[in-house]
């Protein structure tokens, strides 16, 4: 019998007088690709932190591969790696003295630990740096070792919590080409929060949350279907341009100084181009995508401010 890989039921979480979980019912299949998005504050890092037995529930249960996360939770963790937004690798390590503790650190045989250590070095491409001390490598190089170190134990569920902000467009598209090689080769189930939501798009299921509850949860294809609208993006000229199309389309968005004309259709390009020609810089056309799903769920961006850049690796 497979035993589905997290299990929560009736979670609800409370901070003095805001209710950060209200009452959570979801079920992670084994060997999924499960994303998890929300703005901030939505209570995305709270149900994380519960799940990595960090947080305690006010009320409801969660379980990891069966063990529950507050009477179980050393066997819960055993069945867990995880992969934090801040690093946290021992810059005064090497890579390979780096996954040798937390492999000894969870009971990992001698044996197993060395052979495991071989085989992840080379799936992410570090097999060369294994002798470098952490501090020399790139940004990008740092979250592989990481990407490593939460399989040294054969975790049956890995949590990565924006495991790519802060790096360049480049190193996150080639962190997601690991992330896939290493679930094909070792199998396992895969929970990630991002706020590019590019990045999930070919995951099994998206669940959007936000003010602690469940807004819509399904593959990706269904949610765009059912939720997603079509966006026209306008830049005006100046500033004169701008009033006249906002006056024009009062429901339009501002952003940046583009205007985002959400739910539209092929007559409002018409409009658009009929009556303000000359004061249009720029138009473009989005299909529905998951962005647009999550602003018609949520009623603004994934991310309220811009991610930070950083190295290549």
């Amino acid at each position: 019998m497979t035993v589905n890989a997290v299990e929560i039921a009736g979670l609800s979480k409370r901070y003095g007088r805001t209710l950060a979980l209200d009452d959570i019912n979801l079920t992670i299949g084994a060997d999924e690709t499960f994303a998890l998005l929300g703005p901030n504050g939505a209570g995305k890092t709270t149900l994380i932190h519960i799940l990595c037995t960090i947080l305690r529930p006010d009320s409801g249960t969660a379980k990891i591969s069966g063990h529950d996360v507050v009477r179980q939770s050393l066997r819960a963790r055993k069945n867990l790696g995880v992969i934090f937004q801040e690093p946290s690798l021992d810059a005064r390590l090497t890579v390979r003295e780096n996954l040798e503790f937390h492999g000894m650190v969870y009971r990992v045989p001698r044996a197993v630990r060395r052979q495991r250590i071989t085989e992840l070095l080379e799936l992410v491409d570090l097999s060369d740096w294994a002798d470098k001390l952490v501090r020399t490598l790139s940004a990008g190089m740092k979250r592989r070792v990481e990407l490593a170190r939460a399989l040294i134990h054969d975790a049956k569920v890995v949590i990565l919590d924006e495991p790519t902000v802060g790096l360049d467009a480049q190193s996150r598209s080639n962190i997601w080409t690991y992330l896939r090689q290493l679930k094909a080769a070792r199998g396992f189930t895969l929970i990630v929060t991002t706020h590019y939501i590019e990045e999930v798009d070919e995951a099994d299921r998206v669940c959007i949350i936000d003010h602690g509850r469940i807004l819509a949860l399904d593959a990706p294809s269904t949610l765009r279907a059912e939720h997603g609208r079509e966006i026209v993006r306008v830049v005006p000229r100046d500033a004169a341009a701008t009033a006249a199309i906002r006056a024009r389309f009062p429901t339009a968005e501002e952003r940046d100084g583009d205007i985002a004309i959400i739910g539209a259709d092929s007559t409002v390009t018409e409009t658009l181009l009929r009556d303000f020609g000359p004061q249009i810089r720029n138009l473009s056309y989005d299909r529905p995508s998951l962005e647009s799903v999550f602003l018609a769920l949520t009623g603004r961006e994934i991310r309220d401010q811009p991610a930070t850049r950083g190295m290549r690796g």
